[in-house]
């Protein structure tokens, strides 16, 4: 997420269901000894990815007045945590209060802005504002707002709480998207985890537990088929460790001040009596957490980040669906009005810099030279001379509102990818906490989004936010091998590969800022004239269905490498079986 400064409001929502006692039992009682392998992804390149502008005949709108606005609007209570990604909420309500000719003045709303960063607040509030609701209808609505990726968790929890209420009065994810973090939340590491990611391999990351940040070194693992011993309390050397953090400042201040800690050896899930000290060797953060690692250390570079994987923290909002529904008209209207901010702050640095001034006074942290500047994102050197990207967001207009929800010309749900992949990854690395989550089609309600992109398609001229993708990759960012299964001599896909191919679509959408490579490979039977053809044919037949599917043709790349790049002993039977492949790259 963008520059969240209050520790609570950036815990993966796992710990507030802990907290607010959704789980009976403690978070640490009962959890596997080793992770699960998360969703596979493979190799991929980091693009060159800006802003896009307006459409050519864009036009700067008036700024909003300082004076509140006297409409007599509907009344809403906002709460979000301090997160740059909402530059266009605060361009479009124009201060802490609806101002006077700001465009949700203009939609006839009344809506006070709340910084709230703990969760297990946002939650309570919400349940509250539900039964209140239902006593009168007349009460002042409440929305939440924050990471997309903690959703399945959150909406999972929140949905049992709200069951006494009845089934009008469960919550959903309404499509007011105000953007996404772009690079700011991160993991940071020595950059030989870069060059060979199995360099993690026995390191420790210190980050919060169940935190967004946390969730990008999940991903970064499991596309590059490396365990993670979630438990935080033992030391696994064949897996990453997690250094517990409470907040986002400790976790690159325990790397700052050289911390250790004694940690007792597992091996196969199962204590040894041996005893390790441990250090901190990368950190998961935000800023201005990656700030300080740059500036009073240095030594760490970007391994993994939200402009890697671009769709992961987009920034959603939470409803109880009987208000929403109440309520079509306003919805629709907030849309059409962020839709608009989004456009104008990206189209207009006066926009853009009006947005800052008004996070300052919402967040009451900072001034808006700050925010500004970490909204952009920005490279700078460290302590010790290497740059590093710190930083970084981006708001929506919407033809981003609609690729994030499956509305665009590709019909690619990103969201969805989004949803699904840490939805199940919680249930794989969690699977007695959190056996199942709730169903992406019961959580989102897409009705008001596409109401208005059909009453409103002169809306959809803002250009949407674009990826350049190099033209061959040259650096990996994770690589992973599958047992994609064919028809004897042929380049036939089996259909029983197709949920495996289905998973890597999906987790390569949650990675949109990465080119796909995809590589086929043999084993040494048969000569190469024949060998290579195959494989090429073979690693084709993938990229072909990733595309039908709705990846951009020019983000996937295919080679067949025939026998030449081996990963085992092609004299076992065994070693053929694991040289018979399909590599999947994510890189640069």
């Amino acid at each position: 997420m963008s520059v969240k400064l209050k520790p609570a409001g950036k815990l993966f929502i796992i710990a507030a269901i802990v907290t607010a006692g959704i789980f009976s039992v403690k978070w640490y009682q009962g959890r596997p000894k080793e992770a699960g392998k998360s969703v596979d992804l493979g190799k991929v390149t980091l693009p060159d990815a800006t802003e896009a502008s307006l459409s050519s005949n864009a036009v700067l709108l008036p700024l909003p007045s300082a004076d509140k606005a006297v409409n007599g609007g509907t009344q809403i209570n906002w709460e979000r945590m301090a997160w740059n990604s909402q530059f266009s909420g605060m361009y479009a309500n124009g201060g802490v209060r609806t101002t006077k000719n700001s465009l949700f003045d203009a939609a006839h709303l009344d809506i006070t802005y709340v910084r709230q960063d703990d969760c297990n607040r946002q939650m309570a509030d919400l349940v509250k504002f539900a039964s209140d609701y239902k006593s009168n209808p007349n009460t002042p609505g409440v929305l939440i707002t924050f990471m997309g990726d903690g959703m399945p968790a959150f909406m999972t929890s929140l949905a049992k709480e709200l069951e006494p209420l009845g089934a009008e009065y469960q919550p959903i994810i309404i499509p007011v998207a105000h953007g996404k973090s772009f690079g700011e939340d991160q993991v940071m590491a020595p950059a030989s985890w870069k060059l060979d990611p199995k360099n993690a391999i026995g390191k420790c990351v210190a980050g919060v537990l169940r935190d967004g940040d946390i969730n990008i070194l999940l991903k970064w693992a499991g596309d590059n088929g490396l365990k993670v011993n979630p438990d935080e309390t033992t030391y696994d050397g064949t897996a990453i460790n997690i250094i517990a953090a409470n907040d986002f400042l400790d976790a690159p201040n325990k790397y700052i001040t050289g911390y250790s800690e004694k940690r007792k050896v597992v091996e196969n899930g199962k204590t040894t009596g041996r005893d390790t000290t441990v250090g901190v060797d990368g950190v998961a953060t935000w800023t201005p957490g990656d700030v300080n690692i740059a500036t009073k250390k240095g030594g760490l570079v970007t391994i993994a980040s939200t402009r890697q994987y671009a769709s992961q923290m987009p920034n959603q909002t939470i409803a109880i669906k009987k208000w929403a529904n109440d309520h079509r008209t306003d919805i629709e209207n907030m849309i059409i009005a962020l839709a608009q901010a989004g456009d104008q702050v990206r189209s207009f640095n006066e926009a853009k810099a009006f947005a800052a001034k008004v996070s300052a006074d919402v967040y009451q942290e900072k001034d808006a030279a700050y925010w500004l500047k970490y909204y952009n994102g920005v490279e700078e050197k460290d302590l010790q001379g290497q740059m590093v990207s710190l930083g970084g967001s981006t708001v929506f207009n919407l033809a981003d509102m609609a690729n994030t929800f499956g509305l665009g010309e590709d019909r690619v749900d990103r969201y969805k990818a989004v949803y699904n992949t840490f939805g199940n990854l919680m249930v794989k690395m969690y699977p007695s906490l959190m056996p199942t989550f709730l169903p992406y089609e019961k959580a989102v309600d897409k009705s008001f989004l596409l109401s208005v992109i059909s009453n409103h398609p002169e809306l959809l001229q803002g250009k949407a936010i674009q990826t350049n993708y190099a033209s061959e990759i040259t650096s990996a960012v994770s690589s992973k091998s599958y047992s994609i299964a064919f028809e004897t001599g042929s380049a036939s896909i089996k259909p029983a590969s197709y949920k495996l191919l289905d998973e890597i679509f999906e987790s390569a959408v949650v990675a949109e800022g990465l080119k796909i490579g995809v590589y086929g490979h043999t084993d040494n039977n048969g000569s190469d004239a024949v060998n290579i053809p195959l494989s090429q044919k073979r690693a084709q037949a993938v990229q072909a269905y990733l595309v039908k599917k709705g990846l951009a043709n020019n983000r996937v790349e295919a080679k067949g490498y025939g026998a030449a790049k081996p990963i085992a002993d092609n004299n076992t039977e065994a070693g053929k079986s694991k040289n018979r492949r399909v590599e999947i790259v994510l890189g640069e």
